[in-house]
C-alpha cells in the first residue's frame, strides 16, 4: 500500500523543530518537579530532534543517534556553522542522558540538569536562526 504524501521538506523540518520544542517544554516540567533524570532525557531528545531538523534541511537522515551526532559534528560543528562549544555541550548531554537512563546508581543533579536544558534551549535557538537565515 502506498503511503500518502507526508508534506514538504519544510513541513518535516518544522515538525522536527516542534518535537524539539515539545521535548524542551517537557524537560522544564520535569525539572520543576525535581525529576532530574527524566528532565535530562527530554533535554537530550530536544537536542537530538533539533539536530535532526537541521540535517533535514540537507535531506540527510540516519537511523542511529551515533551517526546523526557524528555527521552533525563533522558538517556543522567542525566547520563552525554552529559554535565548537556547542559541540562539546552536545557530547556532554549525550553522556549525561546515557548515564541518567542506564547507569543504575547515577544521581542526576539539579545543576547538571539545568545545564542540559540550557544547552537544548540554546541549540534550538541557534538552529532556528540558521534555518530562517538560509530559507
Amino acid at each position: 500500500m502506498k503511503q500518502p504524501d507526508a508534506g514538504t521538506r519544510q513541513d518535516l523540518i518544522e515538525h522536527r523543530f516542534h518535537i524539539a520544542k515539545e521535548d524542551l517544554e517537557t524537560a522544564y516540567l520535569l525539572f520543576d518537579a525535581k525529576q532530574y533524570r527524566g528532565a535530562n532525557n527530554r533535554a537530550y531528545y530536544s537536542i537530538y530532534h533539533t539536530i535532526d531538523a537541521v540535517l533535514s534541511m540537507d535531506e540527510i537522515a540516519f537511523k542511529r543517534h551515533k551517526d546523526t551526532l557524528a555527521y552533525f559534528n563533522k558538517q556543522y560543528i567542525a566547520t563552525e556553522i554552529f559554535p565548537r562549544e556547542m559541540g562539546r555541550k552536545i557530547v556532554k548531554a549525550e553522556e549525561i542522558r546515557h548515564a541518567s537512563d542506564y547507569d543504575t546508581f547515577y544521581i542526576a543533579s539539579k545543576d547538571i540538569t539545568k545545564q542540559q536544558i540550557e544547552t537544548a534551549e540554546q541549540l534550538l535557538k541557534l538552529a532556528k536562526e540558521y534555518y530562517y537565515n538560509n530559507n
